[in-house]
């Protein structure tokens, strides 16, 4: 079972997040699944988990401190892979790819997308 149905971030420029989304995830073996016209769009791997939508409230996308969402990755490659497509999509480092202490066989690279949501993506499989 699991723990979540999906996340969902904000964005202020819903064409340039898609194209950052598709461009990143893809990496990762994601895929946009569904557009929600100009409201945002949905992707996944078998299904929908990772939103991005303008604000229902109508006001401006923002970035929660302390909040970060974080991608399984089928390998060390393809964290690589997510970091420097982020790098090149316009996005910023926050973590360059390597291992982390924290865990067993832990690797991860962490990213800013273009509204400043903080991304990470994770293996934790050995090298």
């Amino acid at each position: 079972m699991s723990v979540f149905t999906h996340v969902t971030v904000g964005t202020n420029d819903l064409e340039k997040a898609r194209n950052f989304y598709d461009n990143v995830l893809g990496k990762l073996g994601h895929k946009r699944i569904a557009d929600l016209a100009d409201n945002g769009s949905i992707w996944g791997v078998n299904a929908p988990s990772f939103f991005v939508l303008k604000p229902a409230d109508g006001a401006p996308a923002s970035v929660g401190n302390g909040v970060t969402v974080s991608f399984e990755a089928p390998t060390r490659a393809a964290i690589d892979a997510f970091h420097a497509a982020a790098l090149a999509a316009g996005g910023t480092c926050e973590g360059l790819p390597g291992p982390r202490g924290w865990a067993p066989d832990a690797y991860a690279a962490y990213a800013r997308d273009l509204d400043g949501n903080k991304l990470a993506a994770y293996c934790f499989k050995p090298a």
